[in-house]
């Protein structure tokens, strides 16, 4: 005879070393992640305030054209007097000098670095400050020193450039200045590749192999986007790549990435013809960002026709 073992009824006990449901915990507490954000977002505020204070007290106000008047105790500027030359509220500009926790446009920055004289580097800082984009950089890049300029000048005939890793172009010889389009006629704000590849169509016309260029372009800005992801100018230049051109948001939805690699490369140019070259890198620092970029002719024809274009551009510039 066999005796079947009576089933006991499972009871709701949890495995053994698990935690009872109202013991549980979360696996990650982002408290110490939102607290350090928050303690670096009140440094900064206190620095913005301590440095627009400063710069408040030291300008004359004889410089803005004020009259300083015989009954002035402050030094420098009131509170109010730079509230009205930039066009915000007195109470307002008295917050952000107290380092409150106020949203601040960029357009009131400008207005602000306007009103307080700040030179390039001055202006920089306040916008870092900030945590904005400068919707008006300097077009001086503090990096490029005279001797890389003078480099550049001795790669001619042949055209090169200095770019950062965000494809801005920060300096330039003679020859690349018409390889594209006369780069003379680009507003400082817009001389960057990935911009001009996109949107520009003179530039866009010069690029022979266009749609394999610009997706290379967009997956190699991808890889080095992914060490600036906090960055305002980068998330700035993404935006208007993104709004500007579909060409670039269906290059982008790929989400294909990759690395600096040297490519040989064919243009159109409008005033001497199609020519052939080897694109260089050449790394100006440790890390994957500021580079000479230079293009070699790989013939004869091309050599002579980018000797050509060097000729063109200093007749045109006498």
């Amino acid at each position: 005879m066999t005796i079947m073992a009576q089933e006991t009824p499972a009871r709701n006990t949890p495995p053994s070393g698990a935690r009872p449901a109202h013991d549980a915990r979360p696996a990650h507490d982002a408290r110490p992640a939102r607290d350090g954000q928050a303690a670096a977002s009140a440094i900064r505020r206190h620095e913005l305030a301590a440095f627009l204070r400063h710069r408040r007290e030291h300008i004359a106000p004889e410089r803005v054209g004020l009259p300083r008047g015989p009954r002035r105790r402050t030094p420098g500027l009131r509170r109010e007097e730079v509230a009205h030359l930039s066009a915000v509220g007195v109470t307002w500009y008295t917050w952000l000098e107290q380092g409150r926790d106020i949203q601040v446009s960029v357009q009131v920055l400008d207005a602000l670095a306007r009103t307080l004289l700040l030179d390039p580097g001055e202006r920089a800082f306040l916008f870092q400050l900030a945590g904005a984009a400068d919707p008006a950089p300097t077009t001086v890049c503090p990096s490029v020193t005279p001797a890389l300029r003078a480099i550049l000048e001795q790669m001619e005939p042949f055209p090169a450039c200095l770019q950062n890793s965000r494809y801005d172009i920060l300096a330039h010889n003679r020859t690349y200045g018409l390889l594209f389009c006369d780069l003379e006629t680009v507003p400082p704000e817009d001389r960057n590749c990935m911009i001009l590849s996109y949107t520009h169509e003179e530039w866009r016309s010069s690029i022979v192999h266009l749609e394999d260029a610009t997706r290379h372009m967009a997956a190699r800005f991808r890889a080095a986007m992914a060490g600036h992801l906090g960055e305002p100018a980068w998330k700035t230049l993404l935006k208007r790549l993104r709004d500007t051109s579909p060409d670039f948001r269906e290059a982008w939805d790929r989400h294909e990435v990759v690395g600096p690699v040297s490519k040989r490369k064919e243009f159109r140019n409008s005033l001497v013809g199609r020519v052939t070259v080897d694109h260089t890198d050449l790394w100006l620092s440790p890390e994957v960002g500021p580079r000479m970029v230079t293009y070699a002719p790989v013939d004869e024809e091309s050599r002579e026709r980018l000797e050509k274009l060097h000729a063109i551009a200093l007749e045109r510039r006498r």
